[in-house]
């Protein structure tokens, strides 16, 4: 009998990945080296790595990963753009150096292989030091950063806008969130104000609540219009918790909506979770955090294992909302009027609806069913109240 030929190799899957965040720690002036840690999330089905270019003009040094679920190490090694576009990443330039993590577990289908990625680079484009000032002059192509001053700097020029915030130690650090489609050319210029850092304030706790940094921030809602008529839509919402010992998530019901069909899980793992809905004393006494609640008070509960120190869980938690008020149809006329807390929220209308007009700026674009989505990053601290009409299409 004639031996069977070899199954024809698979293709390997693109490489895609999201919630990405850089902060640039910027080390002694005149060294031209700078520490990245770079915080993203592999997307890829069934992917066991993940590659991470370095930076052409950059030397890298100091490299180790981390899976952000454990703390734990991942191993890694630095392979040439030949390896990285055979495995996944088809436009990958030949002569380019990319580093290969091994991660922790395959990521989960429709899940996420969370790791940070920490290195130092020496560039003396990119970092200049003459005198007593430095500038910080790179391309960023990152939705979410921060550049940390060395030790005893104030910024003088910063041109995109940015969060300013104090560190700890003292150091100054800017903030921003890049709203645009390109790439932000960053130009920091910052000058010594003194041999060490600058004192940290120390801030009423109702202040510093307010300093909180906006780019850092990882939470994601999506919204799923129902048929207006229904006042329903489905909702999902991406939350990390970082605390040390808390296994509960509590979802407090806003006032004027009812919700159902509560379901979660672990973006980690594609665990299921366990979901309880509760009233008044009984969400504290399950352990939901449910501070000043009333009789009337309403909450969502999500069960998880806790995270130990240096741990982190990833949850995706699923809910169902009814709210006559904030989503109505009003004549041929769909009215969405609800405010929105998170940096990252976004609205898929119901099929066979147009949109016809936005309060707040969002990028639109076309879902595969042909359902219109829009997309808000609000990168301020305040909440947007975001109003949308919309009307069906013709027949």
């Amino acid at each position: 009998m004639a031996a069977l030929s070899p199954a024809a190799a698979q293709p390997v899957p693109e490489q895609t990945e999201s919630d990405a965040y850089t902060r640039y720690e910027l080390l002694a002036p005149g060294s031209g080296k700078f520490r990245i840690l770079y915080d993203v999330t592999a997307t890829t089905p069934g992917a066991r790595f993940y590659f991470n270019p370095i930076r052409k003009g950059s030397i890298a040094t100091d490299e180790r990963v981390i899976d952000s679920r454990t703390g734990k190490p991942l191993p890694f090694e630095v392979v040439s753009g030949d390896v990285a576009r055979a495995n996944g990443l088809p436009r990958a330039e030949a002569d380019g150096e990319y580093i290969r993590v091994a991660l922790a577990r395959p990521v989960p289908v429709d899940g996420e292989g969370r790791i940070r990625i920490d290195k130092t680079y020496e560039d003396a484009k990119s970092y200049l030091a003459v005198g007593d000032s430095i500038t910080f002059t790179r391309s960023l192509g990152i939705r979410r950063n921060a550049i940390v001053l060395p030790p005893g700097y104030e910024p003088v020029s910063v041109n995109y806008p940015s969060q300013l915030l104090q560190e700890a130690d003292g150091r100054i650090k800017l903030s921003f969130w890049n709203v645009g489609p390109a790439a932000v050319p960053l130009v920091v210029e910052a000058r010594r104000v003194g041999k060490t850092a600058l004192p940290a304030a120390k801030l009423p706790a109702e202040v510093a609540k307010r300093l909180q940094e906006r780019a850092s921030q990882s939470r994601e809602i999506v919204y799923y219009l129902r048929d207006p008529d229904t006042h329903a839509f489905d909702l999902t919402h991406d939350y990390t918790e970082t605390r040390p010992g808390v296994g509960v998530y509590t979802n407090i019901v806003r006032t004027g909506s009812r919700v159902s069909d509560p379901s979660a899980r672990d973006l980690d793992t594609g665990e299921a979770l366990r979901t309880e809905v509760l009233k008044g004393v009984a969400i504290e006494q399950a352990g939901g955090e449910a501070p000043g609640a009333d009789a009337n008070t309403e909450a969502v509960l999500f069960h998880f294992n806790a995270p130990a120190a240096g741990e982190s869980r990833r949850l995706r938690i699923a809910e169902t909302y009814t709210d006559t008020e904030r989503y109505r149809r009003e004549g041929d006329t769909l009215i969405w009027d609800r405010s929105f807390g998170r940096p990252v929220n976004a609205m898929v209308l119901p099929a066979g609806w147009t949109l016809t007009n936005s309060s707040v700026p969002a990028t639109i674009s076309q879902q595969p069913d042909g359902r219109v989505r829009l997309d808000f990053i609000n990168p301020r601290t305040d909440e947007i109240a975001v109003l949308i009409t919309a009307t069906r299409k013709p027949l």
